[in-house]
């Protein structure tokens, strides 16, 4: 078996430690590194020539991007996870018990145990090129830094700063990580070796001591101060995970005790604290989203066909979602964009738009004005059809409306090239009805952001039945250019993601009806593990697009997606919702603060809000009718696999990560009990509620997706 890691004895008496995992693009640590490099340690202790170590990656763009989490799948119990953990402690600390200097040279990323494999040297010098990071993001995974970062990083960085980073995961760029002492030094790439070999001779220098505000020097050097300290961040992480992630609070555990009882007692809270993570439904559910999301970066979409490169875009319609679009497609994907409008104001505010969005990264001194202003420069605007001939997609962004689709086809049929790829940003007209006005079918595809478009992760992709496989595989490929995770759905109305949404939202509107506040019923699926409650979602998506969609819905896939009556009293009264600032919440100038409910509402819906109903039951009334149409929308093809469901819903819509997704959520329910709720609120409410046949026959059969 090829060694990973290669010593290499300079004449000056520096030794080169470098780490190559063969055959994989970037550096992760595997368990089985452990015998391999105490073997290392060993021999340089022995070496008495060897006055300095520097470690270094063999891999040109990283460091190591943090511990294969592959092997955390292969833990069978919570034994097997806290032997990892210890395993990673006993090398971590013969390498920093090593009596001559050890130097990090960084660069890359360096992330999760990567840089715990870099806290453990004695000091860090990085490069200062844009693919440098540093951070601990195991929490995003529902996990916890197990290599003793949760020990080592509140030491070098100060408490504050390492809960900051450990609590969110961010990443650190290396003026960032020079500035709150992370690393000694940042140089060029060119010379980061000869730095870090520099260090080495110089012998091992005290750490530089990092600047604290005066608050966190008051607090983090007494016990009553750090326990404050840990006291505000229990509660902040309680508020906005709403207990519904273990991983914060043992995170702050972790270094709560190692500075109560002494690194030694830390590291063992932290290796059993990882343990129990790792084994927890949360961590393998979050992981499992990981996993999905690694797999479909390699899939084309269309199996066998080669995406066509795309050099050029035009995205017709300056609008809100046509601004978005346009920005993404400069800024992420680099590519030019014409964005077509029929006034001049729609064209000014796609540019304001994207300018905005590129000016907060200025202001945030993430990017140079120049960088700013190139990307800029990708971006021309016109109201004819002019420089547009070579353009490879079409976004269209325009108005809900068949006829105005049907004439932007014709129109880019007639203005583009034979190959021009036509994508619709409808979000509920079935692309095979925008597809009928054209000469070349097999060009026309879905391609369905969500707003806004630049934070929404998700696209679908849609075709229809005549689509052709490399206008899927080149549409795919554009859409992961612009940072985007797609997935590609089967046409038919409302698609996947808002064909389930819009059952989850008529449902909290019945609940409403039915005398729930509208605040409780949107704390109550706030609890549950969505970023918003339904009725905010609705002000905010537009009272009036829901009113749009409904009635589309209903008429192609039945009775059940009949939205309340009572909604037509919404837009009598002129309530579209935030933008106009008129729907369920107040909006004006106390909006900062917690949003309050525009307590007219329920006078203009006839209603009157009665008793609450436990948080609980109200959640549950809403998922499962979500749960019962993603089964639906996968039996009928609509999506392609319970995969894709768990993952277009997780990042359309928001449904709770730490589930899973709902085909994970339905595996650790059992179809069965899925099966009794649902029969039992069609009992007490109709037929809305009927599971459909699927789930019926996985219950019988005990079966499960996964």
């Amino acid at each position: 078996m090829e060694n990973t890691f290669k010593l290499t004895r300079r004449d000056d008496g520096i030794a080169i430690l470098s780490m190559d995992v063969p055959g994989e693009t970037m550096n992760t640590l595997k368990a089985q590194f452990g015998p391999e490099i105490s073997t290392l340690l060993t021999q340089i202790k022995a070496d008495p020539l060897i006055r300095g170590l520097v470690l270094i990656s063999g891999k040109a763009d990283s460091f190591v991007a943090g511990a294969d989490i592959s092997m955390l799948d292969a833990c069978n119990t919570a034994e097997d996870a806290k032997a990892l953990s210890q395993q990673g402690h006993v090398v971590f600390n013969e390498l920093a018990s090593l009596n001559i200097p050890v130097i990090a040279a960084i660069h890359g990323a360096c992330l999760g145990g990567g840089l715990e494999l870099a806290l453990a040297c004695h000091q860090r010098v990085c490069s200062d090129d844009g693919k440098t990071v540093l951070g601990v993001p195991e929490v995003q995974l529902g996990l916890l830094p197990g290599g003793g970062g949760t020990q080592r990083l509140p030491r070098l960085v100060g408490i504050t700063t390492a809960l900051d980073m450990m609590l969110t995961g961010k990443q650190i760029r290396p003026k960032q990580a020079l500035k709150m002492g992370l690393v000694n030094d940042v140089v060029p790439q060119s010379i980061l070796l000869q730095t870090a070999i520099e260090m080495a001779l110089a012998g091992k220098r005290a750490g530089h001591s990092v600047k604290k505000s005066l608050l966190n020097q008051l607090l983090e050097g007494t016990s009553l101060g750090r326990n404050l300290i840990f006291n505000q961040a229990l509660k902040q992480v309680a508020q906005k995970t709403q207990g519904n992630y273990p991983a914060p609070a043992k995170i702050i555990d972790c270094v709560r005790q190692g500075f109560a009882k002494g690194i030694q007692k830390g590291l063992e809270v932290e290796a059993s604290h990882f343990a129990q993570l790792v084994v927890s439904p949360e961590s393998q559910a979050l992981r499992s989203i990981f996993f999905a999301t690694t797999d479909m970066k390699k899939e084309s979409g269309a199996e066998g066909a080669v995406a066509r490169k795309i050099t050029k875009a035009v995205i017709l319609g300056g609008g809100l979602m046509g601004g978005g679009i346009a920005s993404v497609t400069t800024t992420k994907a680099k590519i030019p964009v014409r964005v077509k409008d029929i006034n001049e104001k729609g064209l000014s505010n796609a540019l304001a738009y994207a300018y905005k969005l590129l000016d907060k990264g200025v202001k945030r001194r993430h990017m140079t004005p120049a960088v700013r202003d190139n990307l800029m420069a990708l971006m021309t605007t016109t109201t004819e059809y002019t420089g547009v001939k070579d353009a490879d997609i079409v976004v269209e962004a325009v108005f809900e409306d068949l006829a105005l689709k049907h004439q932007m086809v014709k129109d880019i049929e007639r203005e583009c090239s034979e190959h021009t790829i036509f994508a619709s940003n409808t979000s509920s007209l079935p692309i095979s009805q925008i597809a009928e006005a054209a000469t070349r079918p097999q060009n026309v595809i879905g391609l369905h952001y969500f707003s806004p478009v630049e934070k929404m992760p998700l696209v679908e992709v849609i075709a229809h039945a005549t689509t052709s496989p490399e206008t899927i595989a080149t549409t795919v490929a554009f859409a992961r250019k612009q940072g985007k995770t797609p997935i590609v759905v089967k046409d038919g109305a409302g698609f996947y993601v808002n064909r389930i949404l819009a059952l989850y939202m008529n449902e909290a509107a019945q609940l409403l009806l039915e005398g729930q506040s509208i605040e409780h019923l949107d704390k109550a699926l706030v609890k549950f593990g969505f970023p918003v409650g339904p009725i905010t979602l609705l002000d905010e998506v537009g009272i009036d697009v829901g009113a749009k969609i409904a009635p589309i819905l209903e008429k192609e896939l039945g009775e059940r997606f009949k939205a309340p009556a009572a909604f037509d009293k919404l837009l009598k009264d002129d309530r579209k919702g935030r933008k106009n600032a008129k729907g369920f919440y107040q909006y004006g100038q106390s909006s900062k603060q917690t949003k309050a409910v525009d307590q007219s509402v329920y006078a203009v819906l006839g209603i009157k809000p009665g008793s609450d109903k436990d948080p609980k039951a109200l959640a549950e009334r809403c998922v499962v009718q979500m749960l019962n149409e993603a089964v639906r929308c996968l039996d009928e093809g609509i999506i392609a696999s319970a995969r894709d469901g768990d993952i277009g819903a997780i990042f359309g819509i928001g449904f709770p990560p730490f589930l899973g997704g709902p085909f994970h959520y339905i595996d650790r329910l059992g179809a069965s009990k899925v099966v009794n709720m649902l029969e039992g609120y069609q009992r007490q409410f109709g037929d809305r509620f009927a599971p459909c046949a699927r789930l019926k026959a996985m219950a019988e059969a005990n079966e499960s997706f996964f």
